[in-house]
């Protein structure tokens, strides 16, 4: 392995305009198995060469060649594999991750190239064993001496089996004792076949190093070859370089253990977060229960395996109006008569009146509001109280025991009744009350149930205003009606009611969930600003990531996954409350009117998860994009 620098030149640019030469024009060469020192004054250039030589800027005139490949024409992608396969850096400062353990810190790098967690554990162990830390693989750096720090730094630049080590001061925050333990390690390296160069001031170093380059004002002043390093056989294992990059799942392994150094903190916003998702979920799952119940109860009072059909009425006409607009023709009876799988079809009279049919009882008349023929959607599940009617019979509702202070159940009454301007009157037997709904008795709805055969005995002509459609099997019912409305009939009133109400009840409950995401505004500025305090507090450790080899692609990933984390534990916090608090108000709601008014589904619950992850993820892309573009020789500045 050749390094050749060929005419090297760095400027920086200072303010008003000037700019400080660090780099005049360097020219010097390296072999593998060299152990250098570049020693010279602070300010002289070592650091910036050492940062053009590892790939971390790339901004600079003249030639590097590895190999004979100009590494100032990589492109990101390139000085990324060239960080993470050929360089391996030692800091001054050890640069360890403080939440990872040593075995983690030494592992990250083959981390990032997606090894096998086998291999990685394998190698890493094998190198910190050599080093001397075989005892201390659990530990956390804070658990560890400078000199272990050290050791731990010189593991995890190996890790990779780079062709170059580059040690920034590396024995410059050690004692005496201590770096010479040091040294003997890096002189180890470079007797493998290893190109090391250190810059430091120490004359100790220069001293063990098998050449020394001195720098001054951005140039070489002198290079001595102290000795040549007598290389050592080595039976390292050799793995394979082209690896994959960094997967979802190892970044979110990486995300996971960096939420946990602040736990309280992200369980905190994750809580805040949750609020909203709670919300959602809470307000649609009480739209879909009140929905189901108002469903349920009104469906009930029909056969299933009857479809009820109705003439369409006209936009501009009251559907409680007069019928004779609506009335059935033979024609209209044959072509419902003829649907596919209808076994019988009823003919039936109904009209909403409210003047011309009256109750007479105990010489009391109480208006009849709606007067409906008996048929085979009136089953013995609809009657409430009493028996269902026979001929010369009829059910009520419960309105009239309102407006007759007694139970009505086996009287007689007289019915007045008007058809086609013919008024006439028929004495009758209550034999039940009709399981209508609770609201007829509060509103004074009045429903009268008879057989159709007892108005045609008192009638000349009963027109037919609604017809009556059996089937066999509730599937068959529902096939039946999607034919009806094709036919452009129209169902029940019961039903147009119930779809109209149904329309209004999701406009308000969609409103009400829309109302509540006002929330999930407030969270996600919350996750943006925690993620972004988070980019500023780890941006050294950034910097590291970077230096051995994390793409900008990376880095970014791994603070996307710590927002997907995230959202996903806000939303699964979110729904659980959501079920904890429709268990009680379910309970209440329960002991009062019977029926569960929060029904909580599948479907919600998905959609609160995924709600909160995509809120958590969207609000963590100005964060993870800020921290992808830190420019890694600053971020490694950074104290």
């Amino acid at each position: 392995m050749k390094l050749q620098l060929n005419k090297v030149k760095k400027e920086y640019k200072m303010s008003q305009g000037n700019t400080f030469k660090a780099l005049r024009g360097v020219d010097v060469s390296f072999e593998s198995g060299e152990l250098v020192s570049i020693i010279g004054e602070s300010g002289s250039g070592k650091s910036t060469l050492m940062n053009l030589i590892g790939g971390l800027d790339s901004d600079f005139e003249g030639e590097i060649l590895l190999n004979g490949n100009n590494i100032r024409t990589f492109s990101k992608k390139q000085l990324d594999k060239y960080r993470k396969n050929n360089i391996g850096f030692v800091f001054q400062s050890f640069n360890l991750i403080p939440h990872l353990s040593v075995l983690d810190n030494v592992t990250i790098a083959m981390t990032l190239s997606n090894i096998s967690k086998k291999e990685r554990i394998n190698r890493a162990t094998d190198l910190l064993k050599e080093v001397g830390l075989k005892d201390h693989l659990n530990k956390k750096p804070n658990q560890l001496s400078g000199g272990q720090m050290q050791r731990v730094a010189i593991a995890r630049a190996l890790i990779n089996d780079p062709d170059i080590i580059l040690a920034d001061e590396p024995t410059g925050a050690l004692d005496s004792k201590t770096s010479e333990q040091i040294l003997t390690i890096i002189k180890r390296i470079a007797q493998k076949d290893k190109l090391v160069i250190m810059v430091t001031h120490s004359n100790k170093v220069a001293s063990i190093s098998s050449r020394v380059v001195t720098i001054a004002d951005g140039l070489i002043i002198s290079d001595e070859i102290n000795y040549e390093v007598e290389k050592l056989s080595s039976e390292e294992t050799k793995f394979n370089k082209e690896k994959q990059n960094l997967s979802f799942l190892n970044s979110l392994k990486l995300a996971f253990h960096n939420m946990k150094e602040k736990k309280a903190r992200n369980l905190l916003v994750a809580l805040g977060s949750s609020i909203g998702i709670m919300s959602v979920v809470l307000m649609l799952s009480l739209g879909l229960g009140v929905k189901d119940y108002i469903n349920t109860t009104i469906k009930g009072f029909a056969n299933p395996l009857v479809a009820e059909v109705n003439i369409k009425v006209d936009e501009n006409e009251s559907p409680f109006g007069s019928p004779n607009s609506r009335l059935f023709t033979e024609e209209d009876i044959t072509i419902l008569q003829n649907i596919d799988k209808v076994v019988s079809l009823e003919k039936g009279y109904s009209i909403n009146s409210f003047t011309n049919n009256n109750m007479i009882y105990n010489n009391q008349e109480i208006n009849v509001s709606a007067l409906t023929t008996i048929s085979s959607n009136i089953t013995l599940e609809n009657v409430k109280q009493g028996s269902f009617p026979n001929r010369g019979e009829i059910l009520i509702n419960e309105a009239f025991e309102r407006r007759t202070n007694e139970n009505m159940v086996g009287k007689e009454i007289t019915l007045s009744l008007t058809i086609n301007n013919q008024v006439k009157t028929i004495d009758v037997v209550i034999s039940g009350y009709h399981g209508s709904t609770n609201s007829d008795v509060g509103t004074g709805n009045t429903q009268v149930y008879m057989h159709l055969e007892d108005l045609e005995e008192l009638f000349d002509e009963v027109p037919t205003t609604v017809v009556y459609l059996v089937t066999n099997s509730i599937s068959d019912t529902e096939f039946v009606k999607s034919e009806i409305n094709r036919l452009g009939y129209t169902g029940s009133l019961q039903e147009l009611i119930l779809s109209a109400f149904n329309e209004i009840l999701d406009v308000i409950t969609y409103a009400l969930a829309a109302v509540s995401s006002i929330s999930l505004i407030v969270s996600a500025i919350m996750i943006l600003v925690v993620l972004y305090i988070s980019v500023v507090e780890r941006t050294k450790e950034i910097g590291v990531l970077k230096a051995i080899g994390a793409r900008s692609k990376d880095i970014k990933r791994i603070f996307s996954a710590e927002a997907f984390l995230i959202g996903l534990l806000s939303g699964l916090i979110g729904i659980t409350v959501t079920n904890i608090l429709a268990i009680f108000i379910n309970k209440f709601i329960y002991s009062l009117y019977e029926f569960n008014i929060v029904n909580v589904t599948i479907e919600y619950m998905l959609f609160g998860v995924l709600v909160s992850i995509l809120v958590s993820v969207i609000s963590g892309l100005y964060p993870a994009s800020k921290a992808a573009k830190l420019d890694p020789v600053e971020s490694l500045r950074r104290e």
